[in-house]
């Protein structure tokens, strides 16, 4: 399974975030720079993860963005499924003809689910606690 680049650096926007200490503003430009994507995409996507609660905005000259709320409570699987298309085929009869007897939707099914259960598992905080590697990396792509 692929996840869109939306969703994609909407996790890696949040692992950035996640690293700051806390309470700690960045500037989406910032983020943009450390991942290389550009900043109108980062824009859109920073929108999305505050509409859902995960990234909080800070407006004025001291403005920025921070987490919305601990990482510790942030599940991965929760931002997935809150940001990605999850559907792997279109079974609809309108475009399937093979659907009311297709065993493959379920087995697609069936391994969403897995993939899902797993990034259940993680939150962010466990993507970016004793991570000395990932802070050096993020860390150095700021200088």
């Amino acid at each position: 399974m692929q996840l869109t680049s939306f969703t994609d650096y909407g996790l890696r926007a949040l692992i950035y975030l996640a690293s700051l200490p806390e309470g700690e503003l960045a500037s989406i430009t910032k983020v943009t720079e450390t991942y290389d994507v550009s900043r109108n995409h980062m824009v859109k996507i920073i929108n999305k993860l505050g509409q859902l609660g995960y990234v909080e905005t800070v407006r004025g000259k001291n403005g920025g963005i921070r987490l919305g709320m601990p990482a510790s409570t942030i599940i991965v699987g929760d931002v997935v499924r809150a940001i990605e298309p999850l559907q792997i085929v279109n079974c609809s009869a309108d475009f399937c003809h093979i659907t009311p007897a297709c065993r493959l939707k379920g087995i697609l099914a069936n391994a969403r689910e897995a993939f899902l259960a797993e990034l259940d598992r993680h939150t962010l905080l466990s993507l970016v606690e004793d991570n000395a590697p990932l802070l050096d990396l993020l860390n150095s792509s700021n200088q």
